[in-house]
């Protein structure tokens, strides 16, 4: 049963990605929304909070509280094409009129961000202003083009400024190994930047991982376009298990400040990891089936690297620095407590010497409107400090392309570059800052060390 008092909690979602439109559908249906926008019937006394992120039309609709913006009209095109194209505000969609995109260029995205501010923010402010207990903003987006890092990185500086006192909290998709873009180490150090200096928390997925993870749990799906859904699917499910605690609202975490307050302990070691399990057929479809969902087991799986949606090569001081567990569905507090001595007795997980070395459980509901063929699932949010080998990808590679000083022209001939390439050498210095910090977290001086770069 729900509790009777609890925080309420609004948030924003800003969409330069298409994996958002896979998110609402997923809403819609924990929900018991259909593709109109209309509750069914049937959904009228789940104890759910349909209005962290829905707000009501005067015809009683429910419209998401979100932002699509896009420089070019594909992705965009394609969400207004979908079953649920008749789900969004038409005034909250943004598409710039160029239509060109931005050319894989950050420099392009941040530029459009300047020349396209005052329509954009007219959307955020409208949106803001609509919701009362308004606790932050989500931005989901890519790092390796142009519109994901560049009119991201723009929109983070601005609400930042414009919003103090609201979290911003982003989906953050890293590239590959490989570079896709040719200049996608330029476009995610640059992002890299805004993210540690503008973001409250950066729940990182990337594409290497999320293609491994498509690639172990379906059953050999060749088709390029197949395993995309897949991995949209993917990323849209573990979006919507990160908000279960605010929409579904138990005793604790039932606000965007309170998860995030745990995870993070201090301000600039903010970017987290995430797990997920069981991968059903209700939330991927033809994923390999796992047959056993007690809540050891979950917890269990949760902890193993190959569930993880982040390629980070952990060393052997590697460690978590926090660990929150939402374990939804059928759950006895008794078995919690019992895994979790299961996990410490086995020392399952290694933590920082300086702080806690617990697990942190929220245990939420499962929403009664979709039909689920396990008892428990799980979502796990850490904090690692092998971030620090994310950093270090990103350097390496933003380093090997630096010295050969290659596509910089398409660069200059952006605002931004205008006055010379000190841009770049600033965002090394803010992602190399925060790979040492992160190495830091792993010895017991941390704390000195903290106090040192406050004072700095």
């Amino acid at each position: 049963m729900a509790p009777k008092f609890w925080w309420p909690t609004k948030v924003v979602l800003l969409l330069l990605s298409n994996v958002g439109s896979v998110f609402w559908q997923r809403l819609c249906a924990e929900h018991g929304i259909n593709n109109e926008g209309i509750l069914e019937e049937w959904a009228t006394d789940g104890g759910d909070r349909k209005d962290v992120f829905f707000y009501q039309a005067d015809d009683e609709h429910y419209i998401p509280r979100a932002i699509l913006v896009d420089l070019e009209p594909r992705v965009v095109n394609s969400i207004l094409s979908s079953s649920h194209r008749s789900l969004y505000n038409p005034e909250n969609i943004f598409v710039s009129k160029d239509g060109g995109g931005a050319g894989n260029n950050w420099a392009m995205g941040y530029s459009a961000g300047e020349k396209h501010y005052e329509e954009i923010m007219e959307m955020v402010d409208r949106e803001a202003e609509g919701s009362d207990s308004l606790e932050g903003f989500m931005l989901m987006h890519s790092i390796a083009g142009g519109t994901g890092s560049g009119l991201g990185s723009f929109l983070l500086e601005r609400l930042n400024d414009k919003f103090p006192k609201k979290l911003i909290q982003t989906y953050s998709v890293f590239p590959n190994n490989t570079a896709d873009v040719v200049v996608q180490p330029y476009n995610s150090l640059l992002a890299m930047k805004r993210l540690a200096n503008h973001a409250d928390s950066v729940v990182v997925v990337d594409n290497a991982a999320l293609t491994r993870i498509v690639a172990d749990r379906l059953h050999g799906v060749e088709d390029a376009a197949a395993s995309f859904t897949q991995a949209n699917q993917l990323v849209a499910t573990v979006m919507a298990a990160s908000t279960q605690t605010l929409r579904y609202p138990g005793y604790m975490n039932n606000d965007l400040v309170g998860i995030i307050a745990s995870l993070i302990p201090t301000p600039r070691c903010h970017f987290l990891t995430t797990s997920f399990t069981p991968f059903t057929s209700e939330s991927m479809d033809k994923a390999k089936s796992t047959r056993k969902t007690t809540v050891l087991d979950v917890m269990r799986r949760l902890l193993q690297p190959k569930n993880r949606m982040v390629s980070t090569s952990p060393s052997k001081t590697s460690c978590y620095i926090s660990i929150l567990n939402i374990i939804q569905g059928d759950v006895d507090p008794t078995d919690v407590h019992q895994s979790l001595l299961r996990i410490r007795e086995r020392q399952m997980a290694n933590f920082i010497p300086w702080g806690p070395a617990s697990i942190q459980v929220a245990i939420t509901r499962k929403s009664p409107y979709v039909t689920t063929s396990h008892r428990v699932s799980g979502l796990m949010l850490a904090n690692h400090t092998s971030m620090a080998s994310l950093c270090k990808r990103a350097l390496d590679q933003y380093d090997r392309l630096r010295k050969r000083n290659a596509f910089l022209e398409q660069y200059k001939r952006e605002k931004p570059f205008a006055g010379g390439f000190e841009e770049f050498d600033d965002s090394r210095a803010v992602v190399e800052e925060l790979m040492r910090e992160y190495l830091a977290c792993e010895n017991a001086d941390y704390i000195s060390y903290a106090d040192t770069a406050e004072q700095a």
